[in-house]
């Protein structure tokens, strides 16, 4: 009986343990297999986000900042000195690796591909998976989407990651000839970069592995009760092992990951926040310290502002389409030149510009800086007007207002959002200086001149009083600067022809950006070739402007089927005119009118 019941003990044990060893050989296998997904998947995800960090770096620090003389093709094989967008960098780049690799395979693909693209069946969804991805990420935001299947009878993970419309990109594919779609958005889905990762060589270690504790189990699995004993407490050891591998490795892969979104975070916050190079360096530094907090701090700083003249007005007169490329064609000139001289933006303001020179690194030559900063710009504002020529677009003007002073910079917001600014009554009176300008015209306060005296050369000085200041100011008129930077800018003296016939024209004064209600009659008896000198009708009170003030005045058409013209705009200048008259120069005029003032003027300045 004792030896019937310990057989089956035996018995029931080896049934046990055979049992035992078959469980845990499915809970090994699936434990194995879910190790090899996690470590595909981790792999997947670095190398895609190495590639697209790859990508981002070249797009921003390489193709947004070369010349035009470096021409951007996806043809670049074929032009010379040409370099791919980054779009058909990032597809040649994970060409060439997956060649190098032999294991990996990259795909970029979308549902708009290029033409070429299109045409060697490269550019769009190739299979299920492709398609199931594309309409995965449209409908959900997330970073990643990722399967293990059969790929060209391969069993391999394959893993992607979308592409993200950004704003520095939406203008060149709305833009570009070839574009398959042009209404693209910040944050629409332009296609998806993908990894196909086969796991053969790890399904087969894996197998290998399998096998072998499989016949380890099974020959444990026939020893005696005290094997069997045995077996159980090296089974329970390999298993504790084994579980200990895996908390390790998924351990370390947290802290990784950990670590990468730390950095990538890191980045993410503080170019989300600022623009100038110098800023991030500084504030980046900042950060790694710790010490990126809100607040700001007093120093002496000399700001720049420009203003296109009459822009408003221009603008109203074009599509919106057009007017965004009339400014993006001048800040980009603008904000190379501005670079060149270490001034930093602060702020784009549709067609004005905020530069700080002093902020967030201050330099004994700011003020100077400053100067021949506006020189330069003023200097390459033929460059601008040439581009718009070549557009069949009307020419620029600009006018540029430097002060000097103490005022308090730093960062400005919130917690979530901040901004690297500058407050404070200096800024306001730069903006009063900007606005007295004249197309071509820089003005600087009195407190930049006593910093650039000994090197700048003034064309005149002026005083004036401005809104939000109780003193009256005197401003300074410079029209170059010597010493390293000999810039100058053309002196163009207005030449006024009188008119053999007087043009009848109303006018109203303009109160900062609103019109008066009250109408004055008048007439144009003098023109120059930017300019006008314009005569008060007798009977008017209180009609003639003041200097620096702007007025809109049209010309009356008693022939014409319009009784007046389109609005021109322009401003009241110091020049003498005598009584009831005063000098305008316009800072804008419709095209039809424009065409007719310079008829007109180049038949009396014939005479």
């Amino acid at each position: 009986m004792v030896s019937f019941l310990l057989k089956q003990i035996i018995l029931v044990l080896v049934v046990l343990t055979c049992a035992g060893g078959a469980l845990a050989w499915i809970a090994v296998n699936n434990l194995s297999f879910d190790l090899v997904e996690l470590q595909a998947s981790k792999n997947a995800e670095w190398c895609i986000k190495a590639l697209g960090e790859a990508v981002q770096l070249y797009s921003d620090d390489v193709v947004g900042r070369i010349t035009h003389e470096v021409p951007v093709s996806e043809n670049y094989p074929t032009i010379e000195g040409a370099i791919p967008p980054p779009s058909t960098y990032s597809i040649v780049l994970g060409e060439r690796i997956s060649e190098r690799k032999g294991n990996f395979r990259f795909r970029v693909y979308s549902d708009y591909p290029f033409p070429n693209r299109l045409e060697d069946g490269t550019g769009g969804p190739q299979d299920k998976f492709e398609r199931d991805a594309l309409d995965y990420f449209k409908n959900h935001a997330v970073s990643s989407y990722y399967r293990i299947e059969n790929y060209k009878n391969r069993l391999s993970m394959r893993y992607g990651m979308p592409l993200v419309m950004k704003a520095s990109c939406v203008s060149c594919h709305n833009t570009h000839p070839q574009s398959p779609k042009t209404d693209w958005r910040i944050g629409d889905i332009r296609g998806i970069m993908e990894l196909i990762q086969p796991l053969d060589t790890f399904m087969e270690q894996n197998q290998h592995n399998i096998a072998d504790l499989s016949l380890k189990l099974g020959g444990l699995s026939i020893l005696s009760l005290f094997g069997i004993s045995l077996v159980f407490g090296r089974l329970r050891q390999s298993t504790k092992q084994l579980e200990g591998e895996v908390r390790l490795r998924t351990a370390e892969l947290a802290d990784a990951n950990v670590d990468l979104e730390q950095k990538n975070g890191l980045i993410r916050q503080v170019f989300g926040r600022y623009i100038s190079n110098e800023i991030v360096t500084v504030l980046l530094k900042a950060a790694a310290e710790e010490k990126l907090k809100l607040g700001g701090e007093r120093r002496k700083i000399t700001i720049l502002t420009s203003d296109l003249r009459g822009f408003t007005a221009i603008s109203e007169r074009m599509p919106p389409e057009e007017v965004i490329d009339i400014l993006n064609i001048y800040l980009e000139y603008m904000a190379d030149v501005i670079t060149e001289y270490q001034g930093t933006i602060d702020e784009f303001m549709g067609d004005g510009i905020l530069v700080l020179f002093g902020a967030p690194v201050a330099r004994e030559d700011d003020a100077i800086r400053a100067v021949a900063c506006a020189c330069a710009m003023q200097l390459k504002m033929g460059a601008v007007n040439e581009h718009m020529k070549q557009m069949g677009l009307p020419a620029l003007e600009m006018g540029i207002g430097i002060n000097t002073g103490e005022a308090v910079v730093g960062n400005i917001g919130s917690e979530k959002r901040t901004k690297y600014g500058i407050v404070g009554n200096q800024v306001n009176l730069t903006y009063r200086i900007e606005s007295c300008t004249t197309g071509g015209q820089i003005l600087i306060s009195e407190t930049t001149l006593k910093e650039v005296e000994s090197i700048v050369k003034i064309a005149g000085q002026k005083q004036v009083t401005v809104k939000g200041i109780e003193k009256p100011i005197r401003i300074y008129d410079v029209w170059g600067i010597g010493g390293f930077y000999n810039l100058f800018l053309p002196k163009e003296q207005e030449q006024f022809f009188p008119l053999a016939v007087e043009l009848p024209i109303q006018y109203t004064i303009l109160e900062g950006k609103n019109v008066s209600d009250t109408i004055f009659k008048g007439s144009l008896i003098e023109l120059s070739a930017k300019g006008a000198k314009v005569k008060i009708n007798p009977v008017e009170n209180n009609g003639k402007a003041e200097s620096n003030s702007n007025i809109k005045l049209n010309i009356i058409l008693p022939t014409s089927s319009k009784p007046v013209s389109d609005d021109i705009y322009a401003k009241v200048t110091e020049k003498s005119a005598g009584k009831n008259c005063f000098y305008i120069i316009f800072t804008s005029k419709p095209p039809e009118i424009e065409a007719r003032l310079r008829k007109i003027y180049q038949w009396i300045s014939r005479e």
